[in-house]
């Protein structure tokens, strides 16, 4: 025994995000001398065959097909919600009445309103909560932003980021949850996590002006089905970016970019410098410097190795990598770490908030075609 005091976990969803979660719980305990004791107690799924399917697989001890019975279980101290995000504040608000800390995959939720709802009554409980945003927390970012916040490539002037894939650019795919008005589309998707470096990388957001595209303007209600179902919500959205601090920039959002897998890049130019970094090689960022001798002058690329923590707690050798699912540990690790100290994770849901905010403005700013402040 440790005598580490258990902290046990009930995840509610089992898909993609589902197990990544669990993964991030169990690789997370492998890999770093964590504050508790895991205990992977129970998994809900909408029935009950797919939810013992996944505790067979995952390694949870219990499954359910009801969420609510992960709420009142006196051996779960965390909720994992990896659910479709139209179910993340009723899910969320249950957890935190139950007194359990709240772990939600993004975004957060569909409205500004949503938002600031769970943030108030999370607040009040005293609660930790965390927001999916696991690219944040590769250890060439924790880089990136060390050499901005110090100075090294001088005063941040722009920024340009995408977050492109190409999982919806089929138009045989059938409407499903993702295409409900209410979630969002493309732009609080896979724009949420663009968003969200943004504001981590160069800071908060000023203003908007943005566009929204429906390029697929319908689609089968059911996997070879004749009939269709008109689709509401942006392929792709972009828009044009002012930064508080006197930056701006741009970002694209798409899930219609044929043959882009995880293309998560984004460019940051200073005074003195630059830092290019793309999520399709995630263990490597290049960087550019005006000083030294102009004849050797050009963008240097750093390979992620020990010397950048917290890489070091996966593998000793430089360029060996680490991956998604790692990145999900390190989600987890600072998760635990706020609940042992009485933190606040760097993306917890007052960050989920701040990047709903910034959706909101950028959906209104397509629907008027002007500028709009993000208040």
């Amino acid at each position: 025994m440790s005598g580490k005091r258990r902290l046990g976990v009930g995840l509610i969803g089992t898909g993609f995000m589902g197990k990544a979660h669990a993964l991030g719980f169990t690789i997370a305990s492998r890999v770093f001398d964590l504050p508790f004791e895991l205990d992977l107690v129970s998994v809900a799924d909408v029935t009950a065959e797919s939810a013992e399917a996944a505790r067979a697989r995952l390694g949870f001890r219990k499954a359910t097909a009801d969420w609510r019975e992960l709420l009142t279980d006196p051996d779960i101290d965390i909720i994992d919600i990896t659910t479709p995000n139209l179910l993340h504040k009723e899910m969320a608000l249950a957890a935190i009445a139950h007194g359990k800390h709240v772990y939600c995959e993004k975004p957060l939720a569909p409205t500004v309103a949503d938002c600031a709802e769970m943030v108030a009554a999370a607040e009040k409980a005293g609660l930790v909560t965390q927001v999916g945003f696991n690219y944040l927390k590769n250890p060439l970012i924790f880089l990136a932003k060390e050499f901005i916040d110090s100075g090294e490539i001088g005063e941040i002037r722009s920024f340009r980021g995408v977050h492109a894939e190409d999982f919806m650019a089929d138009a045989t795919i059938p409407w499903a949850w993702r295409l409900d008005p209410r979630s969002g589309g493309a732009l609080a998707d896979l724009g949420s996590h663009i968003i969200a470096c943004m504001r981590h990388l160069v800071g908060p957001i000023k203003s908007v002006l943005a566009e929204t595209v429906i390029h697929i303007p319908e689609r089968p209600v059911s996997r070879g089905a004749a009939g269709t179902r008109a689709v509401e919500v942006d392929d792709v959205a972009r828009a044009f970016v002012r930064f508080e601090n006197g930056a701006s920039g741009s970002f694209e959002a798409s899930w219609i970019a044929t043959g882009r897998k995880m293309q998560h890049d984004f460019e940051i130019y200073g005074s003195k410098g630059s830092i290019v970094f793309t999520q399709e090689r995630l263990n490597e960022i290049k960087v550019y410097s005006t000083g030294g001798d102009i004849k050797s002058r050009g963008f240097r690329t750093i390979w992620a190795g020990p010397e950048h923590p917290p890489y070091g707690a996966f593998c000793v050798a430089p360029g060996h990598q680490i991956g998604f699912n790692d990145l999900k540990a390190i989600e987890v690790h600072e998760f635990l770490q706020a609940i042992a100290k009485g933190g606040r994770p760097t993306t917890d849901f007052r960050e989920g908030y701040e990047v709903q905010k910034v959706l909101s403005a950028t959906h209104r700013s397509a629907r008027s075609n002007e500028w709009v402040e993000i208040g």
